[in-house]
């Protein structure tokens, strides 16, 4: 087969080139998702893999990426190997398997080679393969959507909702402003705020969401630095 690869991890995406070899097929790796929508025009391949998170903001261009090319090129196959699930883009993606094959797997729940690229050939010729927790994760979307935060991120989001910035986290917390970014970022991507929008508004509309009156708050619990 012909695979077009999308992995910001060289060293990720080089073993992946040497695994999916080693079954004889033809690999075109790149390492983000201007790169991957290049390739797909180029190469017109039987099969994408890609990751979600890829530069510049590393949250989910790979995932966005694999949407809007299964509407620029109908049919075709997209699998999804991340380490995590970004439920917006990935209920877009699986809502379109009536267009030909589609899968997201975990990475760290991949514990044979072999069925990795059985997943692959899978959804190459048509298939669907899902991980599932994959489909936990989509179902608990339609539920609660900050149980998705980890109990930092929730604190984070809290401090958002009081009107901090930035810097004020970072001082109330005794944590770097690098750390809160990765912190902020994430809940963006977790409360399906995609990057296509200015990170003002994604600010804004993440508030809103811990502040609609009829959900309990979670209890913020500090935690150590």
């Amino acid at each position: 087969m012909r695979i077009v690869l999308a992995d910001d991890a060289v060293l990720l995406r080089e073993g992946l080139v040497a695994l999916l070899a080693r079954f004889n097929h033809h690999v075109v790796a790149v390492g983000d998702a201007i790169a991957l929508a290049a390739a797909v025009d180029d190469e017109r391949p039987d099969v994408v893999v890609t990751d979600v998170r890829m530069p510049p903001t590393f949250t989910d261009e790979g995932l966005h990426a694999a949407v809007a090319l299964r509407l620029r090129h109908p049919g075709l196959p997209v699998l999804v190997l991340s380490q995590y699930v970004a439920t917006a883009y990935a209920a877009k993606l699986l809502e379109s398997t009536d267009a030909g094959g589609v899968g997201y797997l975990l990475k760290d729940r991949i514990l044979d080679v072999a069925e990795f690229v059985d997943g692959v050939e899978r959804v190459a010729a048509g298939g669907c393969v899902i991980d599932p927790e994959v489909v936990r994760q989509l179902l608990t979307r339609r539920h609660d959507p900050l149980t998705r935060l980890t109990p930092r991120e929730r604190e984070v989001l809290a401090l958002m909702a009081e009107g901090r910035s930035n810097a004020a986290i970072t001082a109330a917390l005794t944590i770097s402003e690098k750390v809160v970014g990765k912190h902020i970022n994430s809940i963006f991507t977790k409360l399906d705020l995609p990057a296509d929008s200015t990170d003002d508004h994604r600010r804004v509309r993440a508030v809103l969401t811990y502040l609609q009156p009829h959900r309990q708050k979670p209890a913020i619990q500090r935690e150590p630095p």
